[in-house]
Order: C-alpha cells, then structure tokens, then sequence
C-alpha cells in the first residue's frame, strides 16, 4: 500500500512537471509571438576595422517610418544571441518589458571569437590604450566600429546609441565606455565583471572562489569552430549532489582539470594565476574608463555572489577620471542580475517588502535611457539611488559613500561579546580555535553543487554551533544604527602555521519573538535568525601585498586590515550585531593548506591544522569598523 501511493505520487509529480514544462513552452511561444508583431529581425555579420566580421542581429519596430525614428540600444554578449534565423525570434527584447513596449531598435551581438562572429575570444579582453595599428583591437574599438555600422547602414535610427549588459556583457558595456564614439549617449553596465582578481568571480582577497568558478567552467569552454546551431554541451557530472564532498573528495587544486576532462579550459588560467599578476592586471577594465563621453549608471545587487563590487569600481573610476560625465550609481536587494530575473521582493526567508525589479527598470532605467536616447525629460535621478535593508526603503544620495557617515569601532571582548567601548585591559588577550583544512566550515547547511544565491543573507546559527568559528555578539540595540559604505575589519592575528584565512562575517540577529514568513512553505524560525549581512574572506599570505605574497611568522601577532564590500543597512531596535571569524568558508572560496606555497601545488599532506588567534586588548585589540550614517 505504501509502495503504490509512493508510485502515485511519483507519477503525480512526474505530470506535474510535464504540465509545467508545456505550460512554460507555451507561454514562450506567446511571447515570442508578440516580439514577432511589434519587431523585424534581421541579421547581419558586422565588419571590424582588422576584417573580423562580428554577427549581430537588429530588431526594428514595425512602425519604423522616415517621420519615426529610433535609437539603438546595444547588447554585446559572449554567451549567444541565440536563436539565430530572421524567422526565430526571442522571448524578450532589451532589458525589460517596458522597453519592448516603448520602442528601441535592439542591437544584440556574439562577440568577437564567440558563437557566429569571427576572431579570437580573450577572457576579459585586455583593452589597450595605444593602437598603433587597425589591427590593434579590443572590445571599445569593436564597439565603436559597430555603432559606426549600424549609424550608415540601418534605416530609422535617430543618430544615438546606449548600450547595457548584465555580467560578462556588463563588463562589454563597460568596456564600450572607453574612447566612447559620439553617437553613444548613454551606458549601464549591470553586475559587471570589472576586475576578476580584486572581488568579482575569481578571487576575493587572495582566496579562490572555487565552487562558482569551476562551476562556471564546466560549461564556458572555448569555442572549436562556428557552430550553427551552437552546441549545447552537455551538463556537467558532479556524480552527487553535495558540494562540499565533491571539492572535498577533489583533493589539492591540480586535481582540478582532470575532472574537468576538458583538453583546453578557461578555468586553468583561473587556478593557475593566484597571485595578482600581469594577467589579472591586464584585465582590469577599470583603470581604463577615461573619455567616457556618454551618461553612465552602474547598477548592482546587494547580495551578488558574483560581481559585488563591479559597479562600485566603475562608479568611482568614471568620477576620477571624467568628473564632467554624468555618473549614477544603483544598488538593489537583488542577487546577480536579480532586477532582470527575479520581482526583488525576498531572497529567501528574508523580505524586501515590494517588487523592486519593477520598480527599476519602469521607473529608474526606462527614464534614464529616455532622458540621453530619446530627448525626454530630465528623470531627475539621484547620483546614488541606494536599497536600505532592514528598514526596505530607497535612499537618495548625492555620494556614495554618503557624506554624513562616521566611522565607529565595534570592538570584540571577553565571553564573546561585542561593543562600541573600547578594551580597558592593556593585556593582549585572545580568543583562539583549531582550523582544520580537512574539515573546513561550510558556507552553507543545505547540499548542493551550486551556489544557492540565498547563502548571501543566509541564517548564521550553523555556523555559530561550530568550535572553529569565533563568535561576538552585541547587547540588544537600543535604537536603529544604520552602515552605509565599506566595514573594515582591523585584525590583530596570529596563527600557528604560515599562512591561513581569516574570513569575517557581518550579522544581524533578529530578536526571539521576530514573526515567521507568510507563507512559510520550509517552517523557517525567523526567532533569533542570524542573516548574514556581510562576508568576506582573506588570505593572510597577501596582508602586505596581493603581487607578492610572504609567510606569517608562526604563533607571531599581525595586523590584519582589510575592506568588506560596501552595504547599506538598518540593525534595526532590538536586534543585535554579530561578527563570526574562522579560517574556511568552503566550497565557497579554496581551502588553506594553512603552509606558506604556491596552493595550486599543494600535495594532500601539505594541508595542516593550524591554531589561529584573534586578539582583543592592549595595543592589539581588534574591532570591526563601521560606517555609521550620522
């Protein structure tokens, strides 16, 4: 009886995801039935000023006419503009349905040596800044030699260009920025990949973000020919669902690309290149965004687990180095690409109140491509339109960092405590703990071989339960404290190997009698949940240098000083600040062999226990230093 309701309730489920899936082909279908009544596709293959000809598709309105024009609206991307064919059209045009809806023509185009277009794909292609050739090229001259293109060859267009991305066509965006051709009037590079190495996808202070990159690279392989249709490759084999014994069972590093089974793979010059070298600086896109002559928002997620910093670096580098461009600045409660893919409004059990996807793009995004693309009204935006969480409300500002901040110490104390007065104790106290290589902490209690978005504001109390996790906690607040900028962890460490991680988390705890979700599908105990504000690891090895690299000197103190990510939240009344410290965060970044070497040649013995050592008094007291909005 058992086993025949069991089957029941296979076969129930088995013709529910049958019922979904045709529900969601058909839905498709609709919308690509209503991009096929309000647009003409056409295809053309684009050439380059080296000869490369790029394949890009151009979507008209059908009301097009010599009296009605329209500006185009680019999007250059390395993952395909599939589906290709003049009679195949997509699900969705530009970057949100309003968009479709107020009329663009929409330019997307494979980038050079991916997918349909010519050339040689390059990882983050390195710009360069003097050409002495045609044949010297990168991504700001293949945009520039497209809008050139499309200005002579394309009926309609109102003579101005903007272009936009999400990710890796952020960073194309971005890119595009450079040296800028006149008719591009406005750029918004979202999520971008701005420099791999310092805090985007790759590596986060010295430490390998290792399940998102060699996740990413099972399926991001270089291209072995122009492919019609693209090839769908296959998906990866993980062979189980858990994570965190995959990379466990994977071993050192080395063991990496067996597993990959991939004769030529991206992901090698990813594990390969741990320290910040010539290949990470060349790609740093950043240091390049001068003659930046089109409006510029840079927009991010608050709880990106892939490109946190991106459009902070662009924001700052368009304002040093062209104080004259228009430079906007959105952060959203969203993960990677989340005003794109999800309503905004939660990110698991943790409520943001509204649909702040939609809000964005019809109210902030439309009017700003209006405003530079199509001579509409100012929009009246903010230099700095910023998502408080906490409180779930949007500030304007005319800086980022806000002006009125002031810099407070939250310092650690005895029997684990945290508080804003300083240690009166000139002993160098110290709390200490056993990090263990071969039993790393985890980033989260779930299995799984991807990167749940929702780790980003995760509940903590896992974690806390461990013996290698320092744990700090506040008195319950007596009123709200908002941090609005970077926390800046000022670390007195020691450990007893040469090299180890020290990863600081930022949390809120909520008070006891904090209510539940509604609906509450997974009966989460939002009572004492501790929500994962801020994280961020760092690998001590870098402390003086992230290009050269030096061994701690074992059981000695050393500073230890260093910036999370930028966030903008409330630990509202009641609540309670909590700091958690440990030496893994795994499989999320790479595991320590807590020895001083070259990690991608580590050896199974060479990772070791090792005592680590936070110090809290005297000349050595550690704290945490928050931006405290005045």
């Amino acid at each position: 009886m058992v086993r025949r309701a069991r089957g029941l309730s296979v076969l129930l489920l088995l013709c529910t995801a049958a019922a979904c899936k045709a529900q969601d082909a058909e839905e498709a279908e609709k919308a690509r039935a209503q991009i096929r009544a309000q647009y003409t596709k056409y295809e053309y293959r684009v050439p380059m000023r080296d000869g490369a000809k790029l394949f890009t598709a151009v979507y008209i309105p059908k009301d097009a006419a010599p009296a009605k024009t329209y500006p185009f609206l680019i999007m250059r991307t390395p993952y395909s503009i599939r589906p290709y064919g003049v009679d195949n059209y997509p699900r969705r045009l530009g970057p949100a349905p309003s968009f479709t809806k107020d009329g663009f023509v929409f330019v997307n185009q494979d980038v050079r040596g991916r997918y349909q277009s010519d050339g040689t794909f390059q990882e983050m292609t390195p710009h360069k800044e003097h050409k002495s050739s045609p044949k010297d090229v990168d991504e700001s001259t293949d945009t520039y030699d497209t809008i050139e293109w499309l200005l002579k060859n394309i009926p309609n267009n109102n003579g101005k260009a903007g272009i936009y991305g999400i990710s890796y066509p952020g960073f194309f965006a971005a890119a595009a920025m450079v040296d800028s051709h006149p008719a591009l009037k406005a750029a918004s590079p979202q999520a971008p990949v701005t420099d791999l190495y310092m805090g985007d996808d790759a590596y986060h202070n010295g430490a390998l973000m290792l399940e998102a990159n060699f996740g990413f690279y099972t399926f991001f392989k270089p291209r072995t020919g122009l492919e019609f249709p693209p090839k769908d490759y296959p998906k990866f084999a993980y062979g189980t669902n858990d994570g965190y014994d995959y990379y466990l069972q994977m071993g050192p590093l080395a063991n990496s690309k067996k597993l990959l089974m991939q004769p030529e793979s991206y992901w090698d010059d990813q594990f390969l290149n741990p320290d910040y070298n010539d290949y990470w600086k060349s790609r740093n896109i950043s240091v390049h965004l001068k003659n930046v002559h089109c409006a510029v928002m840079a927009v991010g997620g608050l709880f990106d687990a892939e490109d946190l910093v991106g459009p902070y670096r662009v924001f700052r580098s368009v304002a040093e180095f062209n104080p004259a461009t228009p430079d906007m600045l959105v952060e959203g409660p969203w993960i990677h690409g989340g005003w794109a893919s999800t309503e905004g409004d939660h990110l698991g059990p943790v409520s943001f109140a509204a649909k702040n996807s939609e809000y964005f793009n019809d109210q902030v995004l439309l009017p700003f491509f209006q405003q530079y693309l199509k001579d509409a009204p100012d929009a009246k935006l903010p230099r700095a339109l910023m998502f408080e969480t906490g409180t779930n409300v949007w500030r304007h500002y005319d800086s980022w960092p806000p002006k009125n901040v002031q810099p407070r110490n939250l310092y650690f104390a005895a029997n684990g405590k945290l508080t804003f007065d300083a240690p009166k104790d000139a002993t160098a106290a110290f709390d200490e703990y056993v990090s263990d290589p071969n039993r790393p902490v985890p980033f989260i209690e779930t299995q799984t071989t991807d990167i749940p978005p929702e780790y980003m504001d995760a509940d903590q109390r896992f974690a806390a339960r461990r013996t290698d996790v320092l744990v700090y906690v506040s008195e319950p607040l007596k009123e709200d404290l908002t941090v609005a900028g970077a926390v800046s962890p000022r670390l007195w460490i020691s450990s007893s190997g040469t090299d180890s991680d020290f990863d600081v988390k930022l949390i809120d705890v909520y008070p006891m009698d904090y209510p539940d979700p509604i609906p509450n599908p997974k009966e989460v105990r939002m009572g004492g949940y501790q929500q994962l504000v801020r994280g961020e690891p760092f690998r001590a090895k870098f402390r003086n240098s992230f290009e050269k690299p030096e061994p701690l000197t074992p059981n000695q103190p050393t500073a230890l000083n260093y910036s999370l990510p930028d966030i903008n939240h409330t630990f509202r009344r009641g609540h309670r600040i909590m700091v958690q410290i440990q030496s893994s965060w795994f499989p999320l970044t790479d595991r320590n062999p807590q020895v001083f070497l070259n990690i991608p040649d580590a050896k199974p013995e060479d990772f070791q226990k090792a005592t680590e050592r936070v110090y809290r008094g005297g000349a050595q007291a550690s704290s945490l230093v928050l931006p405290v909005l005045k």
